[in-house]
């Protein structure tokens, strides 16, 4: 690993973030027993989307407007350091009772605390707590937006949080039957199936459900056979706390058509609008700098403004 990177990934594992999942209200927050599932505050669209998280809680949130390390990105070269995934450590145990399976109006979300996930980064341990999905696809794969995105959202004994980020596809159907003998048959993922199975059991905010016997194994080994594109970022989600350790997979999980369409009328639009290259300026900070153009800039948004102008004044030199 270079030592930029190097840098970077140590400073993602020594950071404490707040406890949130991607998304909050997760049980990264301990819960009392038969506590009812919680209903996430914040969500995508109008008055608590995402432009205006900071402004639900301008304490907690300020860095969803002001962070300069914030995820969802694209991923791009230049922005992530690749490592083959069969170099990390990553065992997550099949589940042959089931897990919970729970609506907390952000998203839809399996429990998996206490179920034996594990992932080893930088001889760090973070154990399994949760995963959830995102729709369309929050990370950006080189410019592509895909169907859906699925988070495995880790965290360490100290607090640390760590995700991997995997792309969901959809499997196209052969149109007849001379296109199925010639076109090599994708498969749908039997974990995506069976999760999404019970989706319908869960459709109202605060439900929840007990999934089918999940085979975690069909997971881990679709990650195995590619890499993980490291690099450190934030929660995607109030309060968009940075220091979060990403690997976004370079294998895609598939999906049938029926199933995707289930899950999408429960799920609805749960992702994050894409964030400014690493260390450049929030896109926020940057909006409200273009808007205050025409007034003399004063507080943080003259610090935003300036910095601005002298990353121009850089660039436009080694030009």
């Amino acid at each position: 690993m270079s030592s930029a990177f190097s840098r970077l990934f140590l400073l993602a594992t020594s950071v404490t973030s707040a406890m949130a999942s991607c998304g909050s209200l997760t049980h990264l927050f301990p819960r009392a027993e038969g506590e009812e599932v919680p209903i996430s505050t914040f969500g995508y669209t109008g008055a608590i989307g995402p432009v205006l998280w900071t402004q639900l809680n301008t304490t907690a949130n300020g860095l969803c407007s002001t962070g300069s390390n914030q995820s969802p990105i694209d991923m791009v070269e230049g922005q992530f350091q690749l490592i083959p995934a069969s170099d990390t450590e990553l065992t997550i145990p099949d589940v042959p009772e089931g897990a919970t399976f729970e609506n907390l109006g952000s998203t839809v979300e399996v429990v998996m605390k206490g179920l034996g996930g594990t992932f080893v980064l930088e001889n760090n341990n973070f154990t399994l707590q949760q995963f959830h999905f995102h729709h369309p696809s929050e990370h950006i794969d080189n410019g592509v937006s895909l169907p859906m995105e699925m988070h495995l959202v880790f965290s360490s004994e100290t607090g640390n949080i760590a995700v991997i980020g995997v792309y969901v596809d959809l499997v196209d159907s052969p149109q007849n039957v001379s296109e199925a003998r010639l076109t090599r048959r994708q498969t749908p993922s039997t974990l995506l199936e069976t999760i999404f199975g019970s989706v319908g059991e869960i459709a109202t905010p605060g439900t929840s459900t007990t999934t089918k016997p999940l085979v975690m194994s069909e997971l881990v080994d679709t990650l195995k056979t590619g890499s993980f594109q490291r690099y450190a970022g934030s929660l995607t989600t109030p309060p968009c706390s940075e220091g979060v350790a990403w690997s976004v997979s370079t294998e895609k999980l598939m999906l049938s058509r029926a199933t995707f369409q289930a899950a999408r009328d429960v799920i609805g639009f749960n992702s994050r609008f894409p964030q400014n290259a690493l260390g450049d300026e929030n896109v926020l900070a940057l909006a409200f700098s273009g808007a205050a153009a025409g007034a003399p800039a004063t507080g943080q948004a003259a610090n935003t403004t300036a910095a601005h102008r002298r990353r121009v004044a850089r660039r436009t030199r080694t030009q």
